[in-house]
């Protein structure tokens, strides 16, 4: 039975998805990148998994820099994840940067972490699975901090983003 695409994007978009920005690095070259598909993998050790479309900057860097840092933001300052839908601007800053004019500082792995992450995690990529559209990257935490722990941390029924289900378009 085939399935519509209406159907299958109104069902996907059902699935509670935490909202971050992942950072990533390879050389000078640094990215923030909205993202919802995000979870624990494993708890000996911790692994995270993200998926990362396979043309976005972001798969890229994390490819060639084989790490990654998930940031989580205020679930009352969703804004933010509009402007890093696209490939971010980084300018060198004292002491950091700043990736879309949001600071950032280099985390365990030289992956940006954003100062404004209610919490975050730094994890170095342990396996990558390309699953067809998206590649699912594996990272072990190596480093991580909750700057913030009064906030909750923003989801995609925050907003009114949606993501998943199949490409738009067609096939």
């Amino acid at each position: 039975m085939a399935l519509e695409d209406e159907l299958l994007n109104r069902v996907t978009w059902k699935i509670p998805n935490a909202l971050a920005l992942v950072g990533s690095r390879s050389g000078d070259e640094r990215n923030g990148m909205t993202t919802s598909w995000i979870t624990q993998l494993s708890m000996e050790p911790v692994l995270i998994g993200i998926g990362v479309d396979n043309s976005a900057v972001t798969h890229r860097l994390i490819s060639d820099g084989g790490s990654f840092t998930v940031n989580f933001w205020d679930a009352d300052d969703t804004k933010v994840f509009v402007k890093f839908s696209k490939p971010a601007t980084y300018e060198v800053g004292d002491g950091g940067g700043t990736l879309n004019g949001r600071a950032v500082r280099e985390a365990t792995t030289g992956a940006p972490v954003f100062d404004e992450a209610i919490a975050w995690v730094d994890c170095e990529v342990r396996q990558s699975h390309d699953l067809g559209t998206h590649t699912l990257f594996i990272g072990e935490v190596v480093d991580a901090a909750i700057p913030n722990d009064d906030a909750r941390p923003a989801s995609m029924s925050d907003t009114r983003m949606k993501y998943g289900g199949v490409k738009r378009g067609g096939h």
